[in-house]
């Protein structure tokens, strides 16, 4: 699933909310307890993030139908309305592999791929904090799906 700019943004703010200046380093033992932890506290700000959105299209759902007197407005405002109970649809699947990922943390298997057992990397977890696959692995990965949806 390939990542919104919706959720980039909301991503980036879950990021530049987290209470300490610690950003995981190459030059320290991979996935060790402050890593984790960093990417704990990140997927949690990122999954109350993505919350806080939802009540809010919520609220705008609540706050009345769809009255545009012009039918050209109110077609308008039904494709923006589709396109958010959309959006709002992939952040539910999000917030599933993020759950994932939290269960991954306890289990120690965080930050490794879910194929091969190779170490993801942190420039790809910092980038998509949900990642259970090496580069290598999702590339494969997606080339056989390709060829099965292909046939």
């Amino acid at each position: 699933m390939a990542t919104s700019p919706d959720d980039i943004d909301i991503l980036e703010k879950a990021k530049s909310a987290l209470p300490t200046d610690y950003v995981p380093s190459d030059d320290e033992e991979y996935m060790n307890e402050q890593q984790q932890t960093y990417f704990k506290v990140l997927l949690l700000e990122w999954k109350r993030s993505i919350h806080d959105a939802a009540g809010q299209t919520l609220q705008s759902l609540q706050d009345g139908p769809i009255r545009e007197p012009d039918l050209n407005d109110r077609a308008s405002s039904e494709t923006d309305w589709g396109i958010e109970l959309r959006t709002r649809d992939r952040q539910r699947k999000l917030i599933s592999k993020i759950d994932s990922s939290l269960r991954r943390i306890e289990e120690g298997e965080y930050g490794y791929c879910e194929i091969t057992g190779d170490p993801i990397g942190l420039k790809r977890l910092i980038a998509r904090p949900v990642a259970t696959m090496t580069v290598e692995a999702q590339e494969a990965h997606e080339r056989r799906e390709k060829i099965s949806r292909d046939d």
